[in-house]
């Protein structure tokens, strides 16, 4: 019942204070605080857009851009500051699109179409504002909303499709390449190469961002923070704020201090709840 309190409360919270944050499987849309301008490399594509003002992007090979809408591909070094206090980010997961599909959707959001792209994912946030949480969105709906056509679903080998799924529910127990090759029936050589081949990505850098991106689901709770690092599969907690650091370009203390008042809604994907003490 306590938990349920509590749910309402951040979800008022966010509401009133108009940050929030929708995840899916596949899918971020964060209407929020961006912290302080320190360099990032998140694993996904990325869309960031302006409610207000503008914004500037200076990227790890010396490009600087600034308007209301700028664009990053999965594992770029870059560095992202709103003239405003807030700003909205939409996530891709590479792994959920074919080849190509990224690099397209970013000359078109970039392209002379650029304004009206960002008004259109600006409304997408006002229509989440009337969402509830509880409410399932698919990569096509998400995609329409916030692009006007849905982006092409990449179909994967069965094989990495479990093994991706081992690796997303947190249980807990380690998931390494070798309990995922027995269990595809591959060496675990093959099975790394078949992994990349699939997903474009190597088995050990989509474990990591993936353990990184978990975190979001609880960046609104107070939490015990070398708890959830332990629960959701760091060795320890320097590991823990190292890779967080790498990837949001925040010490994990910081992000939750900043998510206070962030209300999350989960589409399509149940999440484990780790310990509160």
């Amino acid at each position: 019942m306590d938990n349920v309190m509590d749910v309402k409360v951040v979800d008022a919270k966010g509401r009133e204070s108009g940050h929030r944050m929708l995840i899916t499987p596949e899918r971020v849309f964060y209407a929020g605080l961006l912290g302080r301008p320190r360099e990032r490399c998140p694993g996904a594509f990325h869309v960031y857009v302006a409610i207000r003002d503008g914004l500037h992007l200076s990227t790890g090979d010396g490009r600087q851009a600034h308007g209301e809408l700028a664009v990053t591909m999965p594992n770029m070094r870059h560095t992202i500051t709103s003239e405003y206090r807030s700003a909205i980010c939409v996530a891709i997961e590479p792994e959920s699109v074919p080849d190509g599909t990224l690099e397209a959707l970013g000359r078109r959001l970039q392209g002379a179409d650029a304004a009206e792209f960002a008004n259109r994912i600006r409304a997408a946030y006002a229509t989440l504002a009337e969402m509830q949480y509880r409410d399932a969105i698919s990569n096509a709906e998400f995609d329409i909303m916030c692009f006007g056509d849905a982006l092409p679903q990449r179909v994967l080998d069965p094989r990495v499709v479990r093994a991706i799924g081992r690796i997303g529910r947190f249980s807990g127990e380690p998931v390494t390449a070798a309990s995922c090759s027995t269990e595809a029936g591959l060496s675990p050589s093959r099975f790394l190469h078949l992994f990349k081949e699939e997903t474009g990505i190597s088995f050990r850098s989509f474990r990591a961002w993936k353990r990184a991106r978990h975190l979001l689901h609880f960046a609104n709770q107070d939490i015990n923070l070398a708890h959830l690092a332990q629960d959701i599969g760091y060795p320890d907690s320097t590991h823990f704020s190292h890779s967080i650091r790498r990837f949001y370009g925040l010490k994990p203390r910081a992000i939750f201090s900043g998510s206070r008042d962030l209300a999350i809604y989960r589409s399509g994907q149940a999440v484990s709840e780790p310990a509160l003490t």
